[in-house]
């Protein structure tokens, strides 16, 4: 529920945003950087935690605005489910995280693995892991990794480099996809 009025929707807004996901068709992923630059009226995003028992699923982003309320939930869905520390989460990797989903034509929700990770659980992960950056996005909130349990790794990484919008990791090995908005690069297989 939304309380700040220069947050709240007008009924004709919600009205668009409902038409909008019934008719708007999946862009296909050479309109992936359209997307991002803000062709629509709304962004999505749909997740769910494993870890925490968690899910969302909200409109974040109507008519060229920031709903305030729901990047606060955001933000605390993905949260070090570990310390319960939370970050603002950059809404730039939110973006490439909606376009993704949004590219690649499922009604999935996101399994989110990791967003947000404190330093100490960074350095926790290091030490049990090869492939943890010392300097990672993810305590910044500029990363996420992410999983679809109806796409393979492939395809939600392509729609992922797609965006062209940050970096996207593949390890298909333990099935997740790393999306960031940081610079543009690609690795893994």
């Amino acid at each position: 529920m939304l309380t700040d009025s220069s947050q709240s929707m007008t009924r004709r807004g919600l009205l668009r945003a409902f038409a909008a996901t019934t008719v708007a068709a999946a862009p296909t992923f050479t309109n992936a950087s359209g997307f991002l630059r803000g062709a629509g009226d709304i962004r999505r995003l749909k997740m769910y935690s494993g870890r925490t028992g968690e899910s969302i699923d909200t409109i974040y982003w109507i008519e060229g605005k920031y709903i305030k309320d729901a990047v606060d939930e955001i933000n605390k869905f993905m949260r070090d489910w570990r310390t319960n520390g939370v970050i603002k989460i950059d809404t730039r990797t939110v973006d490439i995280m909606a376009a993704s989903l949004r590219l690649t034509d499922t009604n999935e929700p996101f399994m989110l693995l990791s967003g947000y990770r404190s330093p100490q659980t960074n350095a926790m992960l290091r030490r049990n892991s090869r492939g943890v950056a010392k300097n990672s996005l993810h305590m910044k909130g500029q990363a996420a990794d992410l999983r679809l349990a109806d796409r393979s790794v492939s395809q939600l990484a392509r729609a992922a480099a797609a965006c062209r919008a940050g970096g996207v990791g593949r390890y298909s090995g333990s099935n997740f996809v790393h999306v960031d908005c940081g610079p543009l690069r690609t690795w893994g297989r």
